[in-house]
């Protein structure tokens, strides 16, 4: 399903085009992707978009300066390295804490039970997306290979 993920950000929904379901199913089946993987990339593009639309989280929550402890079953999908990443834009101010939670709640979301760095990164850009921050300067550290370091 993280590819399809991918697939869309990158030629239709970071251009802001809005195409039509059923034709896109059609070219992602065609394409060879599991009708089922397909639904639940749209489920989860609807999700980002009711998170940064709706009032999912209360407005407190982007100036909060807590310390983000992580549950069990988040700790299963995000890993030492996720933390620290997610950790790291916090801190530098790129994410908020309400960005944050976004990130996470669509780690989450994924079907797949083994989520690396490399997918954290893509959806940490989907949701500077969702919430219309500019986010271009941010690609190329989060899409290479560089790790993130406190100093």
């Amino acid at each position: 399903m993280f590819d399809i993920l991918v697939y869309l950000f990158e030629n239709y929904f970071e251009a802001e085009i809005q195409p039509d379901h059923g034709k896109l199913a059609r070219e992602l089946s065609a394409a060879g992707f599991d009708s089922d993987e397909i639904s639940r990339a749209f489920d989860w593009f609807t999700g980002l978009e009711q998170l940064s639309t709706d009032a999912a989280y209360p407005e407190s929550l982007a100036a909060s300066g807590a310390t983000r402890c992580y549950a069990p079953q988040e700790q299963l999908k995000l890993d030492h390295r996720a933390q620290g990443l997610l950790t790291f834009l916090e801190v530098s101010g790129i994410l908020n804490p309400t960005q944050r939670e976004c990130v996470i709640d669509r780690v989450l979301a994924l079907a797949e039970s083994d989520v690396s760095l490399e997918h954290v990164k893509w959806i940490v850009l989907m949701v500077l997306w969702s919430h219309g921050q500019d986010y271009v300067f941010m690609e190329d550290f989060l899409t290479g290979d560089a790790e993130p370091r406190f100093h």
